[in-house]
């Protein structure tokens, strides 16, 4: 009986490792693997002057409406990745968000910065439901909070229908830390190339220092000739240069 529970004690902690392990490890599968299966994004590859600018944590009553007052100045589209507890309080800026004619994306709804995959699609179905129910539009962009995932995660949240979308690495503003409008700006005009994806955030606290700094990269890349477009529009042209 001894040596039994001295095999059985082993053969669970194993068992126990796998679950851990798929649940919990960082994606172990490549961005090579996710980008050639098309189901994560990072950024394109084209020579098209086009960037796709993307806000994280809102919508804000102040802050989104006022970078929306900035896209609309420059007609520039975006991608918002929205907080479905924020967009459930803010619902008159996830309809203009519509209505201008930029994208909404799923960005989970309490925004937890640790979860399990079961409650992460719950989150994620929360959410949707809750533009949907707003806008009449059903999102097909998902981004993890802090970029955070696992391969189990992504194989949950693309057999619901959804593309993961990251973001170009050189691109992260770091907006949230509050590194000084310069410091945001200098990180987008010394790092933008054709095809990228910058990230800002556009809710989750003081955002002034993202509206002063959107005030002076958008006039800049216009200027350069670059045109703002959604993520979508900059997929369809990356299938555009598959062909």
């Amino acid at each position: 009986m001894k040596k039994f529970y001295l095999f059985l004690i082993p053969l669970c902690i194993l068992v126990i490792s796998i679950f851990y392990v798929s649940e919990s490890s960082s994606a172990d599968r490549g961005r090579k693997y996710y980008e050639e299966a098309g189901q994560i994004v990072w950024e394109i590859k084209t020579k098209e002057k086009i960037v796709a600018l993307t806000f994280d944590d809102g919508p804000h009553k102040k802050y989104t409406s006022e970078i929306l007052d900035l896209l609309a100045k420059y007609d520039a589209k975006a991608t918002f990745f929205v907080v479905g507890q924020n967009a459930e309080k803010n619902p008159e800026v996830v309809l203009r968000m519509y209505e201008e004619g930029h994208e909404i994306a799923n960005h989970t709804y309490t925004h937890p910065l640790k979860t399990n995959v079961p409650n992460l699609m719950k989150e994620i179905k929360q959410t949707h439901e809750t533009i949907y129910s707003i806008s009449g539009y059903s999102p097909i962009l998902f981004r993890p909070v802090e970029g955070q995932y696992t391969d189990a995660m992504i194989d949950a949240v693309v057999k619901e229908g959804y593309k993961v979308v990251m973001w170009s690495w050189h691109l992260d503003t770091m907006d949230w830390k509050s590194p000084g409008v310069n410091k945001i700006v200098d990180t987008v005009l010394k790092g933008v190339k054709e095809g990228n994806i910058v990230l800002f955030h556009d809710g989750g606290g003081n955002r002034e220092q993202t509206v002063k700094a959107m005030k002076k990269i958008l006039p800049e890349l216009e200027k350069q000739g670059y045109k703002f477009v959604t993520i979508p529009e900059l997929l369809e042209e990356q299938k555009g240069n598959m062909k």
